[in-house]
């Protein structure tokens, strides 16, 4: 499975959005009563969507059931911008019926079909082993270990670079999400 850096990030992000929901500061696990609590807040999710897809995606955990996984593996190869369009994806997924309400929401807000489709490769991808995404995201360990002896200024060096600001991407996603959390009094994780 290939897995675009886009999905390899928000995939982070989104297990540390679902881990600062479970557990109060007391160690008790509390997810149902925060995503109940997330739910009733739809009407302010859909402004955080784009911006904090992953803060909002989490609304609907435990809401998708796949039938057509090869549908999903193509999904997630794609970047944000290249996504297949929901009609397309949506009769391979089978929503729960507490989900219903909240779809339409989604659905009626600029870009909720763009949400919705990245909502359920988010989920797609947490209901697979950790092992699933082993090696995904970073360079291909073949192109490094040949770069090891290639010490010339080149593409490859560009490339890195090019890495390292996606990753940059995804620690200020997190930071900002932990801010956002903190600030509705959440726990902060360390």
């Amino acid at each position: 499975m290939n897995i675009s850096p886009f999905f390899i990030n928000l995939h982070s992000a989104y297990q540390a959005e679902m881990d600062d929901l479970t557990f109060d500061s007391d160690g008790r696990d509390v997810l149902p009563q925060r995503l109940a609590a997330k739910r009733k807040e739809i009407g302010f999710l859909v402004q955080m969507m784009e911006l904090s897809p992953e803060m909002v995606a989490v609304i609907f955990h435990q809401g998708f059931a796949f039938s057509q996984p090869a549908a999903m593996d193509h999904l997630l190869s794609h970047e944000a911008d290249e996504f297949p369009e929901w009609s397309s994806l949506s009769g391979g997924i089978e929503l729960a019926p507490w989900t219903r309400e909240l779809v339409q929401v989604i659905l009626q807000a600029p870009k909720g079909e763009w949400f919705l489709t990245l909502a359920a490769g988010l989920h797609y991808m947490a209901g697979k082993p950790v092992a699933a995404f082993a090696g995904q995201g970073d360079e291909d360990s073949e192109d490094s270990e040949d770069s090891d002896d290639d010490d010339t200024d080149g593409p490859d060096d560009f490339d890195d670079h090019e890495s390292d600001e996606v990753r940059g991407d995804a620690r200020d996603r997190d930071a900002a999400g932990a801010s956002w959390l903190e600030g509705h009094g959440f726990d902060r994780k360390d």
